[in-house]
């Protein structure tokens, strides 16, 4: 009864809805038929008598005009809001189970449907309420119902769901309702259509399904078996409390959230577990034995049943992973589970990368190392672990292995992609009787390394074993020098500039100066160079260098000097140094025959840490980098491998010697410091040499620039001389030239022969000068038993190797004495020797 009096209740409402309009439509009629009887008697009237009545009409119309201006402005007139009915959508709307209320856009209710009436709890069409005051008395709903109502306001579409302790009708219990208002019609004020579903069954349904899944969650994660489930990026997406307890983690905690595989797995073993990838449109499991890791370190053996589909982008997805213990302790037999576990560790812990492979060459099962070494996929095939040129290498060994041979030599064969990685590829054959199984285990050994160490050190002995012929010939050759030198002088000594032989003379002093150059080459390639190491202001050096660099690069090269105001100190031979700059700016103006830049920078640089690996290793510490860059041609990677190498040029013959960048490595070296090298073709190169720091005693700060260490000028002297040398020439020359300086010369070529006259002249003798390397007696033993005969002795050692050199073959290394590099012309000796007697060296 209830429902057929609402729907009469609705009729009627609807009725006179229409009525109302319709009556509207017959008064508009009235009036027009009306105006249309008056303007024709108002035509047939004569004018004079129509005059009046018009002006009686048109008052009255104004005044009717006004009154409806009124009347709409305070609403007592409005115009209809209704629309005729669709009756189809209307029979519609009346039986669906949602609720469906009509309101204008002041808020007047203009339709329910019967649902709505119901879901208020209402019979008649004059009782509805609106949804703002049906929901009045629900303060769980206020919020909601609030936001519905000014998006009502605007004109907008809006939903919210409500959740009630008690409906609407007022029954008991919790009911849920899904709420939404939207605008129907185009007019700028639309009418709103609300529509109220009750959908507690439904959430019902959800709330059924949520806590089924909470048990099965609770099931799973409380299982007697660990689990975990990673996305396509190793990120652990879920970790069943089993599996956290095992680790010893704590679900709750933000540092479980961030785990990734390579977390919790030991090793390699995280590669292993990425390399199973299924193939297109299959799904993959995998049984692997490995070890995963504990929060405290300590490893946890487990068995993984792992699982990986395809997914829909054409990738390996997801995997979920089931993990069974077994460790000591776990239901399975112990004999069985100490040798998987034993097995599984040496399986994947190995260094080498394993591999089993059938007859067609099909891998079969890998361990972690050969899932490393091959990180990008897994080679189906095991010809795919070698680059395309080596395959036959290994085809002929996988022949030998199918064979049942098991006495096989390794093959080295190049890794796939880049980065020249190399291989050591064993193989030994597998019994298999029915031929269709594992037929051969691989093993694979990453030897990159080892190849690199290898060519290292065959690049060091070639080095050694060519520094020391160089140095051995660059010692003999000094005494040559040192002689031709010393001769020359005494000659110049006896004839003027005047004489014809003047000329004569000095070329063959020129011509053995530039021989000594060379000669210095071979020894600062050979890192036996004799060094004046002095404490050095670098930013000076440079600056000072700055003119004579310009005149070497030409007007075609521009050179760029940036030398940082603070430069710490430096501890090196300045014209070793120098000629390091020099040997650097001539290689550079050959790379730029075009012209081009030529960029000499130096700056501090603290290490805190090692650069690079090997035996290019630069050390923490502190260092002033000289940098010179060039725009050059720049090199390939094979020209950089042999830039260092002793006769090495890229130059025409005749053009370069290949002892340019050898030295200059050997004098860096032979100083304590480091060289590095970058180059690109077509860009240019750029050497760096990282000189240490040297932190000196006040009295070794060095001289401002500009100022120069006084020279003695008067070389003579007086004194007992005993001139020890070997080399005869060169004994003859010294003698002669201390001689004519005011000195007695005692000459000996033995270091027998030198212990003889100190016992025959004992304290007459004030200076002993001797050779170093000198037969049956050197000269540190013949110091040690001068200086057991007289300890207050001075002594000076000539020699073509370097000072540095002597004094760590001396016992201790901590004897006072003197030193005189060779080849030395005449005033260099007198003056040393001068300095020694007189206390000033």
């Amino acid at each position: 009864m209830a429902d057929m009096s609402n729907s009469e209740s609705v009729a009627k409402s609807l009725d006179r809805e229409k009525n109302e309009r319709e009556g509207s439509i017959s008064l508009v009629v009235l009036l027009a038929a009306a105006l249309i009887i008056i303007a024709i008697a108002l035509a047939l009237m004569g004018r004079e008598e129509a005059r009046p009545m018009i002006l009686g009409v048109l008052c009255t119309l104004a005044v009717g005009g006004v009154f409806s201006m009124f009347a709409l402005a305070v609403g007592v007139l409005r115009f209809s809001e209704g629309t005729p009915r669709d009756e189809i959508a209307t029979a519609v709307v009346e039986n669906v189970p949602e609720g469906v209320l009509v309101t204008a856009a002041n808020g007047r209710t203009l339709y329910a449907n019967p649902a709505y009436m119901r879901l208020i709890g209402v019979d008649r069409f004059s009782d509805v309420r609106g949804v703002e005051r049906a929901f009045a008395g629900n303060a769980d709903a206020a919020e909601a119902i609030f936001r519905l109502s000014q998006a009502a306001g605007e004109g907008r579409r809006a939903e919210e769901e409500i959740r009630l302790e008690r409906g609407v009708d007022g029954e008991r219990g919790v009911t849920w309702y899904r709420i939404r208002v939207h605008p129907i019609g185009r007019d700028r004020a639309p009418r709103m259509m609300w529509e109220i579903s009750d959908i507690t069954r439904e959430r019902a349904r959800q709330e059924d399904v949520f806590l089924e899944l909470q048990r099965a969650i609770d099931n799973l994660d409380h299982a007697p078996a660990g689990f975990f489930s990673t996305d396509r990026d190793g990120r652990l997406r879920y970790v069943n409390a089993t599996l956290a307890n095992w680790l010893g983690y704590d679900l709750a905690e933000t540092e479980t959230a961030r785990l990734r595989l390579d977390d919790i797995v030991s090793g390699d073993g995280a590669a292993l577990i990425r390399q199973v990838a299924p193939a297109p449109g299959e799904v993959r499991s995998e049984t692997i034995d490995l070890d995963l890791v504990r929060r405290n370190g300590q490893t946890l053996p487990v068995r993984l049943m792992h699982k990986v589909a395809f997914d829909n982008e054409g990738r390996a997805g997801a995997s979920r992973t089931l993990v069974l213990d077994r460790s000591p302790g776990a239901d399975v037999s112990e004999t069985l589970r100490a040798a998987e576990v034993r097995f599984a560790r040496f399986f994947n812990n190995t260094p080498l990368a394993i591999a089993t492979v059938d007859r067609s060459g099909q891998v079969r099962r890998t361990n972690a190392a050969f899932a490393r070494l091959f990180p990008q996929s897994t080679p189906r095939r095991i010809e795919d672990c070698t680059a395309a040129g080596d395959r036959a290498l290994l085809g002929k060994l996988l022949e030998k292995a199918f064979g049942g041979r098991a006495d096989l030599a390794p093959a080295d064969a190049h890794l796939p992609g880049e980065g020249g990685k190399v291989g050591r590829f064993f193989a030994s054959p597998v019994e298999d009787s029915d031929g269709d199984g594992e037929a051969a285990i691989v093993y694979i050994l990453d030897v990159t390394e080892q190849r690199e160490l290898e060519a290292q050190f065959a690049q060091g002995q070639k080095m050694q074993a060519v520094g020391l012929l160089a140095g051995g010939v660059a010692h003999d050759f000094n005494n040559l020098l040192t002689a031709i030198i010393g001769y020359s002088d005494l000659l110049l000594i006896n004839n003027r500039p005047t004489d014809p032989s003047f000329n004569d003379i000095m070329q063959i002093k020129h011509n053995a100066n530039r021989a000594a150059g060379l000669v210095r080459q071979l020894l600062a390639f050979s890192r036996r160079q004799t060094l004046r190491p002095e404490v050095l202001r670098l930013g000076d050096v440079l600056n000072d260098l700055q003119v004579l660099l310009s005149r070497l690069l030409g007007s075609s090269v521009e050179l760029t000097v940036q030398v940082d105001r603070e430069l710490w100190l430096v501890k090196a031979d300045l014209n070793q140094l120098e000629q390091v700059a020099i040997n650097l700016a001539v290689n550079a103006r050959d790379a730029m025959p075009e012209g081009g830049s030529l960029f000499l920078r130096a700056e501090n640089l603290a290490l805190g840490e090692p650069r690079g690996a090997g035996s290019a290793q630069i050390p923490a510490g502190e260092f002033v980098v000289v940098e010179v860059q060039d725009t050059g041609t720049g090199m390939s990677d094979e020209t950089m491998e042999k830039i260092f190498d002793p006769f090495f040029t890229t130059k025409e013959i005749g053009k370069g010697t290949g002892l340019g960048l050898s030295t200059v490595y050997g004098i860096v070296k032979q100083t304590g410091g480091h060289i590095e090298a970058e180059s690109t073709l077509g860009e240019g190169t750029t050497f760096r040499i990282y000189l240490p720091r040297y932190v000196p005693a006040p009295e070794e700060v060095p001289p401002k620039a500009g100022q120069a260490p006084a020279k003695a000028k008067d070389l003579t002297g007086s004194g007992t001389i005993l001139l020890v040398e070997d080399e005869e020439s060169v004994r003859i020359y010294a003698a002669r030239a201390l001689s004519s300086r005011g000195y007695t010369v005692l000459e000996a070529d033995t270091g027998e022969m030198a212990l003889e006259l100190m016992d025959e002249h004992g304290g007459e003798i004030d200076l002993v000068v001797s050779d170093v390397v000198m037969p049956e007696m050197d000269g540190p033993t013949l110091m040690k038993e001068l200086r057991a005969r007289n300890p207050g002795l001075k002594i000076i050692f000539v020699s073509g190797y370097a000072e540095d050199a002597f004094k760590r073959s001396l016992d201790g290394g901590a004897e006072d004495f003197h030193f005189l590099s060779k080849p030395f012309d005449l005033r260099e000796l007198a003056a040393k020797v001068k300095d020694v007697l007189s206390g000033q060296a």
